[in-house]
């Protein structure tokens, strides 16, 4: 008999690890706090309220990263929620309970749908509909676009922090580069420790982390600057290092793909090519190659490009693609953006209007605080912050510790300058407290209580429990209600982005080995022995339900080079199954009634990585010999027939045969 709890619990009972983030606890206390006693000394309480509420929330956004990922990853939000902030006020003003529910219900289904293109615009989406409740709810003197105005200055205020204010990187010396360079050398280390973990058990993880790091870094290096190209030497320096672990990466997976172990020295020179990045120093000596597999020889011959690359520093693409508008749409109006969007839009309008009978009934007595139940919604049914049952957990267990932790606080604190103090401190934890969700919620109740009192409401620990317990009802109840069309949306949307993605690299890397046979064959060298590509064979290929990448140059790379467009594909497609593990991880930790409806996921994305993998070494040892043997060829048919049995019946992917793009 098994003693483990099951995956909901397990999910609500997990916390993430870490170092204490002491930049970001730094810029929480200067936010809502200075901002709220501003707000107090100059006569405008409630615009102080609004300011600090957006601080708040902008502190939420406030992850570890690089400065220009800081700039989208809190700066949209921001926008989404001084729009809401405006919405909800007129709406509020000048429309009946039922109109005012079925406008908010719409911009539930928006704010959902629109959450489904990423971690963003989920952030935005919430963002908007929080606000548009406060809008709507919140007794305030001012006119809507003075508290958008407001709302958008105090987000903006933060945000001004994280740019102004030294991290640890502009300590050492480099102020423009705080979490760029720690990026790209972490890509380093995660090849180096891929490279000790070939043969063991351990290698499968290690590949996970190394696609991690390479997001990160990714993302790190391509927010918005002036100009779109790197614009100094530092930056462009700080691109070609980036630009040349990916050719390390791609040996040191195919190496972990042949899972036979790599001598130690091998893992050596990444490690000192990530000294190099974080002390924007030379390289220094390299081990000695080792040159005896196509993988091995792959791994010296980035080593050796890498080194060269350090010392010229004359930039490299950073081989990413910008979204284009018919594919932020699809997501959008896909099975996982419908499903998200219908989820949320039932959610947050049941809760309105739960919220606007009980208001226009009274029973919230002399002090209306309607908004509450909306609000508290929206962070229970967001989808991507986590497994249903477990966020009600510990929302639940959160606003009861906030709420009595408050109200003892609320007796002995002067007012307003304690509950001002108190707001400080809250936002200087909420950094710390995001690596749960109930210290979390906890944070944010004791925060917005006190914003409460400022404002000249009454304690209201007892409300706030109770507006939280029923919200946590609504969404169980209308959460697992029957939806129409297919449930498990978001993981068949995940998956079906990663087989589209795995296609394109799969494809790109055939057409290389085809070309490479033709350019033989005119050269009068005859392909020999088990080496020949077959002019044109029998076998299946991955097809999925969305459009393949377009096989189109990367600007600023030799058009007979196909290894940086090989390259950008190779990213997209792990960085799609790394998204699609992520949802199928949340999912299968769903109550059983949610959880049914992604079965089968996990091994279809298994053997999708297994596949790219497998691309991956095919990519290497087409560059060492020039061609791809029959066994490549077999083991790629062999995982595309195995998706195909793992995908009949499920439908997660839409799966269909067609030829390998070889031609003579």
């Amino acid at each position: 008999m098994s003693l483990a709890p099951p995956p909901w619990l397990a999910h609500a009972l997990r916390a993430q690890r870490g170092p204490i983030p002491w930049s970001a606890v730094v810029r929480g206390a200067l936010s809502a706090g200075p901002l709220l006693c501003a707000g107090v000394l100059a006569d405008r309480t409630s615009l102080g309220v609004v300011a600090a509420i957006a601080a708040m929330l902008a502190g939420i956004n406030d992850r570890p990263g690089s400065r220009r990922a800081s700039v989208k990853r809190i700066g949209m939000p921001a926008l989404a929620g001084a729009a809401g902030m405006a919405l909800g006020t007129y709406a509020g003003d000048h429309m009946g309970a039922v109109a005012l529910t079925a406008l908010l219900t719409l911009v539930g289904l928006v704010a959902g749908g629109v959450s489904a293109v990423g971690p963003v615009a989920s952030g935005a989406g919430t963002q908007l509909l929080v606000t548009s409740a406060i809008g709507a709810g919140m007794p305030l003197p001012e006119e809507g676009w003075l508290r958008a105005l407001a709302y958008l200055g105090g987000a903006c205020w933060l945000l001004g922090l994280r740019l102004a204010l030294p991290t640890p990187g502009a300590l050492a010396g480099d102020f423009r580069f705080d979490g760029e360079r720690e990026a790209v050398a972490a890509v380093y280390d995660a090849v180096a420790e891929l490279l000790d973990a070939v043969g063991t058990e351990r290698a499968g993880d290690r590949r996970v982390a190394l696609t991690a790091a390479l997001d990160h870094a990714q993302d790190a290096l391509t927010g918005p600057r002036l100009r779109r190209y790197a614009s100094s030497s530092a930056e462009r320096r700080l691109h070609a290092q980036y630009a040349a672990a990916l050719p390390l990466a791609e040996a040191a997976t195919a190496l972990a793909w042949a899972g036979e172990a790599v001598p130690g020295r091998a893992s050596a020179g990444p490690r000192r090519l990530a000294v190099a990045v974080r002390e924007n120093t030379h390289t220094g000596p390299l081990p000695a190659p080792t040159r005896s597999a196509p993988a091995l020889r792959a791994l010296d011959d980035a080593l050796l490009r890498a080194a060269e690359a350090f010392d010229r520093g004359r930039g490299g693409d950073l081989h990413t693609r910008r979204r284009t508008a018919r594919g932020v749409l699809r997501s959008v109006l896909g099975a996982g953006g419908r499903e998200y969007g219908l989820r949320v839009a039932l959610c947050f309008g049941a809760s309105v209007a739960v919220a606007q009978a009980l208001h226009h009934s009274r029973w919230y007595g002399e002090h209306a605080h309607w908004y509450w139940l909306p609000a508290t919604t929206v962070f229970l049914v967001k989808p991507d912050l986590g497994p249903l049952a477990s966020r009600v957990l510990c929302r639940a267990a959160g606003t009861v510790l906030g709420a009595l932790v408050f109200a003892g606080f609320a007796l002995v604190l002067p007012r307003p300058e304690g509950l001002v103090a108190l707001v400080a401190v809250s936002g200087a934890l909420i950094p710390v407290a995001t690596r749960h969700f109930a210290a979390q919620t906890a944070v944010v109740t004791v925060l917005v209580l006190a914003l409460v009192m400022v404002g000249g409401e009454p304690q209201a620990s007892a409300g706030r429990i109770t507006e939280t317990l029923l919200a946590c009802a609504i969404v169980l109840i209308v959460g697992h209600l029957p939806m129409p069309g297919q449930r498990g949306g978001g993981v068949r949307a995940r998956l079906a982005a990663a087989g589209g993605a795995a296609e394109a690299y799969l494809t790109h890397v055939l057409r290389e080995a085809e070309g490479a046979v033709v350019r033989g064959a005119e050269r009068r060298v005859p392909p020999q022995g088990e080496g020949r590509v077959p002019r044109r064979t029998e076998r299946p290929v991955l097809r999925s339900s969305l459009p393949s990448a377009p096989d189109a140059r990367i600007e600023g790379t030799a058009a007979d080079d196909p290894r940086p467009l090989r390259w950008t594909l190779r990213r997209e497609a792990y960085r799609a199954l790394a998204e699609a593990r992520t949802a199928i991880a949340l999912a299968a930790a769903e109550l059983p009634a949610l959880a049914r409806h992604s079965e089968g996921a996990e091994e279809i994305a298994a053997v999708l990585e297994r596949l790219v993998d497998t691309t991956t070494a095919c990519a290497v040892h087409l560059d060492d010999s020039g061609r791809l043997t029959a066994g490549d060829l077999d083991r790629i048919t062999e995982l595309l027939d195995e998706l195909g049995r793992l995908d009949e019946g499920h439908g997660l992917v839409g799966l269909r045969r067609s030829e390998l793009p070889l031609a003579g």
